[in-house]
């Protein structure tokens, strides 16, 4: 995780000594509280509604950086603490992502939010929840595609994968294809919309992208134009050879 976290963020020890002192008095304040609370058993409603993201911005007193990261650190330790382990099924995701839309809403350049929310969040064991988690990182990729597309390229994967929905990867994979556009998102993730009509055996509309992406130009590594190029040969001939099972 912690390569998520790009070196143009401060670190914690950057952070004011009075905002430092603030912290420690509230980890004090709630350390005390969950003492207080041994006697009952946590519950998915001790989860809290999420703040706008206009008052984390005035609470931040000009470190929107600091809160942001602060603010995820007690995210997910409110799941992972011993005195109130609710595993993640049982929160309510409405409110998660609330949380995690009003944190990247106030430090934009920060990709723990939307790296929790794909590596951890997203996979847990619930479609429905699941599914709430991969159209937050859908709506904000869409904002920053050159930026975010690895939580997107994640998201396509777990559709495929895990939700066992093809048309949602593909919706996905297509975003990824058409949005992020910068040289540095790598082939594989703005290739992977062809991969995914493969697997849904349309085949025909696979080609037609492939072999766009080869007259295109924008594949200049031999070795990847020489892998693509055979893949789309593998394509013809498996069109062919479909065409011809269906003539007989």
């Amino acid at each position: 995780m912690r390569a998520f976290w790009r070196s143009n963020e401060r670190p914690l020890t950057a952070v004011p000594g009075w905002i430092a002192c603030l912290l420690a008095v509230a980890l004090a304040l709630q350390a005390a509280a969950q003492f207080a609370q041994r006697a009952r058993a946590p519950a998915a409603a001790d989860f809290p509604n999420a703040p706008s993201a206009q008052a984390l911005q005035l609470a931040a007193l000009g470190e929107p950086a600091a809160l942001a990261r602060l603010a995820m650190i007690w995210l997910q330790a409110f799941d992972s603490g011993g005195d109130n382990a609710v595993p993640y099924r049982q929160l309510d995701y409405t409110r998660l992502v609330a949380w995690l839309r009003a944190i990247q809403t106030i430090e934009p350049r920060s990709e723990y939010p939307l790296f929790a929310a794909s590596r951890i969040y997203a996979e847990v064991a619930d479609p429905d929840k699941s599914r709430l988690m991969l159209d937050f990182i859908a709506r904000e990729f869409a904002t920053d595609p050159n930026r975010r597309w690895p939580a997107l390229a994640h998201a396509a994967l777990l559709a495929k994968h895990r939700l066992k929905d093809l048309p949602l990867a593909r919706r996905y994979a297509a975003a990824l294809q058409q949005q992020a556009t910068a040289d540095s998102v790598p082939l594989w993730a703005k290739q992977m919309e062809v991969f995914i009509l493969e697997d849904m055996n349309e085949l025909e509309a696979a080609k037609i992208m492939l072999g766009g992406l080869l007259a295109a130009g924008r594949i200049r590594d031999a070795e990847e134009r020489r892998f693509l190029q055979a893949r789309l040969e593998g394509l013809e001939r498996r069109i062919k050879s479909e065409k011809g099972g269906s003539n007989r």
